[in-house]
Order: C-alpha cells, then sequence, then structure tokens
C-alpha cells in the first residue's frame, strides 16, 4: 500500500472505500458469487436508501466507507476500515441493510443467487496496516487531543458523539426554537459569542441531541479546533483519577488546552466540592483565554442545589436557554420526521395518538416509535390505534399516571375550601398563600417541572418565590404535624 493511500482516512479512522472499485475473492462469476458490476449497482441502490433512511451525517460516518466485497450464498459480505466501523455496522444497521439489500439484488440476481438473507461485515485487510494510527488517535481522544506517540494530533470527537445527533435531524417548535437558535449560532460563529452557553431541559427534551449537534458542527467548519464533550460525571471520574495517581497537572493541562469544552448534565457534580472548585478553575482559565465553554443541565444555574454560589454565578454569566417541555405540535413533528427516516408507513391517526398520550419526554415518544416499527415489519400486521395501544400498553399508563398542575391546583383548593382562581391571585393573607405553597411544593415533587415552568403555571410567578414556597413547605412538614398530614393525604388523593 501506498502511503498516500493509508493516509487517506475518514475522522473516525476509517479508509475511504465509497470510490473504490469492490474487490471480489475469487472470480466474478464463479459458484453463486455475484459478478463485480451487478454488486457495484445494487450496492449503489442500498447505500442510496439508507441514506434517505439514517441521514446525511450517519451515512457519511459508517456507510459511506464501506467497501462491497461479494454475495455469495445469500450473505452479502462487506469491508470496513476499522474494528470501531465493523461493529457498530454489524450492531445499529445490518437488519436494515438486509432488508433492503434483499429487494435491491434480488431484483436483479434473485432468480440466480437467491435473495440476501445475511450480512457479513469483515474488517478490510488495508485497516490492518491502519491500525496502529487509529489506536494513536483514539488514545489522543481520550486524554483530549494531546499529541499521539506518532506526533498525530487526536481527533477527541469520536469519544462519545453519537452521529444521529446533529441540527438537521433535530426537529424545531415553539418550545426549544431559543435554545435551538443559540446552539446554531454558537456552532457556526467563528468567534465566541455566548460564554458559557447554558442550556437547561428537564429529561428527554434534546438538551444532549443540541450539545452534540454543536460538536459535530465545529468539527465539520473548523477541523482544527479542540473539542472536548463530557458528561460531568466523565469529568468527576477523571479528576479522581488523577488526583488518586498524582497527575493533576496533566489533567489541567489536558482540560485547559482546548478550544471547545462541552460539559453535558453538569448538576451531577451538586456537592462534590473538590471536583466544583477543579470546574470553577477550569471554566475561569478557559473563559479568560477566550475559549468556549458549553453547559447543560436539568435546572437554571440559579437553581442548580449543592452547587457554590461562585460557581452559579459563573455559569448564568452567559447565555442561559431553556428547552420547554414539547407541546402537541411539536411532539407530533418528531414523530412525522422520525416516521420519515424509518421509511415506516404509520397512519396519521396513529401518530396523532401517540402524541396526544405521551407528553413525558421525547425519548419515550420516540421509544414508543421504534416499537410500533420493529413490530410491524417483524410480524407484518397492520399499524392502527388498536394495535398501537395494545403494544404499548405499559407505556400509555405510566404516562396516563403523570399528574397536572391543574390537577394538583383543584385538588388543593379543594381540599382547603379556597377558589382556583386564588392560586393565580397576587393576594398574600395567610389563608391563600399557605395553600398555594403547599400546591407549588406539590408541583415540585409530582412533576418533572422546573422551577420557572411551576412559576408560570402560578400566574406567572418569579421561580425565587416557587423555590422560597418549596423550602418553607419543606419545613413546616418537618416541623408542624397537620400542614405534614395535610401534605401526606394530598399526595395519596393526586397519586391514587
Amino acid at each position: 500500500m501506498s502511503a498516500d493511500h493509508e493516509n487517506d482516512m475518514t475522522p473516525h479512522g476509517m479508509a475511504d472505500f465509497g470510490g473504490a472499485e469492490p474487490r471480489m475473492q475469487g472470480p466474478a462469476n464463479s459458484g453463486t458469487e455475484t459478478s463485480s458490476s451487478d454488486l457495484e449497482k445494487a450496492w449503489g441502490r442500498v447505500t442510496e436508501r439508507l441514506r434517505r433512511d439514517i441521514g446525511d451525517a450517519a451515512w457519511r460516518n459508517w456507510i459511506k466507507p464501506l467497501r462491497v466485497s461479494r454475495l455469495q450464498d445469500g450473505t452479502l459480505t462487506l469491508e470496513a476500515g476499522s474494528s470501531l466501523a465493523r461493529d457498530r455496522v454489524s450492531s445499529q444497521y445490518a437488519d436494515r441493510l438486509r432488508v433492503i439489500s434483499a429487494a435491491e439484488y434480488g431484483a436483479e440476481n434473485g432468480a440466480k443467487h437467491g435473495s440476501v438473507k445475511q450480512i457479513e461485515v469483515k474488517l478490510a485487510a488495508s485497516a490492518i496496516t491502519g491500525n496502529r494510527r487509529r489506536d494513536n488517535l483514539q488514545q489522543a481522544a481520550e486524554t483530549g487531543g494531546r499529541k499521539a506517540p506518532d506526533g498525530t494530533a487526536g481527533d477527541d470527537l469520536t469519544a462519545g458523539l453519537d452521529p444521529r445527533y446533529t441540527f438537521a435531524n433535530f426537529v424545531v417548535g415553539k418550545p426549544n426554537e431559543l435554545a435551538f437558535a443559540v446552539a446554531r449560532r454558537t456552532a457556526e460563529s467563528e468567534r465566541v459569542s455566548f460564554n458559557p452557553l447554558f442550556l437547561y431541559g428537564g429529561v428527554g427534551l434534546g438538551k444532549t441531541h443540541l450539545m452534540h449537534a454543536i460538536a459535530w458542527q465545529i468539527r465539520e467548519q473548523s477541523p482544527g479546533r479542540k473539542v472536548m464533550y463530557l458528561s460531568a460525571e466523565k469529568f468527576m471520574y477523571r479528576f479522581v483519577r488523577a488526583l488518586r495517581f498524582r497527575d493533576t497537572m496533566s489533567f489541567k493541562e489536558q482540560f485547559r488546552s482546548v478550544d471547545v469544552l462541552m460539559i453535558d448534565d453538569v448538576q451531577f457534580i451538586s456537592g462534590k466540592e473538590s471536583t466544583q472548585d477543579e470546574f470553577f478553575h477550569t471554566f475561569n482559565a478557559l473563559v479568560e483565554g477566550g475559549r468556549q465553554v458549553i453547559v447543560s443541565a436539568d435546572k437554571s444555574p440559579t437553581d442548580l442545589e449543592g452547587m457554590e454560589e461562585r460557581l452559579r454565578s459563573r455559569l448564568g454569566w452567559g447565555m442561559v436557554a431553556d428547552i420547554h417541555p414539547a407541546d402537541y405540535e411539536l411532539r407530533l413533528g418528531i414523530l412525522q420526521a422520525k416516521a420519515e427516516q424509518m421509511q415506516v408507513r404509520i397512519p396519521d391517526k396513529v401518530l396523532e395518538f401517540l402524541a396526544h398520550r405521551i407528553a413525558t419526554n421525547v425519548r419515550e415518544l420516540e421509544g414508543a416509535l421504534n416499537r410500533i416499527a420493529a413490530h410491524a415489519m417483524l410480524i407484518g400486521r397492520e399499524i392502527t390505534i388498536e394495535s398501537a395501544a395494545e403494544l404499548l400498553s405499559d407505556l400509555l399508563r405510566a404516562s396516563s399516571r403523570q399528574i397536572s398542575v391543574d390537577a394538583i391546583q383543584n385538588r388543593v383548593a379543594s381540599h382547603y375550601g379556597v377558589r382556583v382562581a386564588e392560586m393565580f391571585s397576587p393576594r398574600r393573607a395567610r389563608n391563600i398563600a399557605r395553600p398555594r405553597q403547599v400546591a407549588m411544593f406539590l408541583a415540585k415533587n409530582l412533576t418533572s417541572l422546573s422551577y420557572p415552568e411551576i412559576g408560570r403555571q402560578f400566574g406567572g410567578r418569579d421561580h425565587t418565590t416557587v423555590m422560597h414556597a418549596v423550602r418553607t413547605i419543606e419545613g413546616l412538614v418537618n416541623s408542624d404535624q397537620v400542614v405534614a398530614e395535610d401534605v401526606q393525604l394530598l399526595k395519596s388523593l393526586l397519586s391514587a
């Protein structure tokens, strides 16, 4: 192999065989083996269909570099440029490739050679000579992009990023349009626009998707910039490891030498003083050096309990963007986009049914759609509202148990003998304020809403008012038996 060919690698360390001639193993037409030209033509159609299915980013990273080798005895053999690519394609795309290949190859070769029954992904011979270089890249990625032993700069974006999470695959609606806009502006800007960028929202609303999308966009637009993405949990584990092995200087060098630092789920380090202290100094070093810091959490900076005040203050310095729970229109749009990507025909009435019934988070919504689609493909049964309800009975039961703020307000108002309208009124009389505080406390404990979201449902009150109410009732539950009994009774009635 020439040096030029050996160095022609994708960002994932895979040789790009997209434009290469398929290598035949043995004579082109020996036995039941399909000819080279037939392989090429059909493979082109397969990859194009899969591209529409999984999106450009995933196709470019995992499918385009594949090399079709042969079709023999119902087994279509593909070659991958790395063990990582081989494993990823085998685990995530083999079933879909088999279905599409059975159709495309069967059209021309089915009568003579039989349909594709199995996909086999092997490691290309050329990848063996490139393994050492790839391993060095991966090692550099684990150490935050520091030089590998051979002097090659590591691609630290390969660790932990999902190729499905791009801006192109993110469905935008009113609840997330601000977060999407600032995330995209941050990714596309050559200079630091918002520092830090702080994204927050409940579980499964798209924070991690936007974080990954930012990283992919920066990688594509500015490949020379060093980007590090990891969870706050991994940040803590690396810091603890550095302390254990007395290697804190390497840790500091690793994190303070990047151009973009992305920390997901920063609330994980709440209450962990040493980790917070190190993150504080890392944050300051990067911001003062004009490097970008991007952070996500389940709450706004001011609501992060167990976080040092100085760190909360720093996190709120730049742009803070809230991702609200998806409304019906956004949930329906997500389902339609997902169904289109999967190339599965699902009746509009079924999608509307799912959008109405599953309002918890996007993750559960997509999971429900995947279950329905898989069942339809495997069983061959028509998708109806009745079949969807039967298949998703466990998920729908759990979703129906979700308690709304309206239900809490009505139940508390009835219990204390006040009008529901008093939950929204500015009145501060004790007989009105106390039930309202109890309702806010229950809303915080029985729903997944954040303090600002709860405040908006109580007449547009500030999140600090909600925090004060929650802390007040928490204190009374521990010190006042009457209040404790009221709260326990209301919880039981609402959860029934």
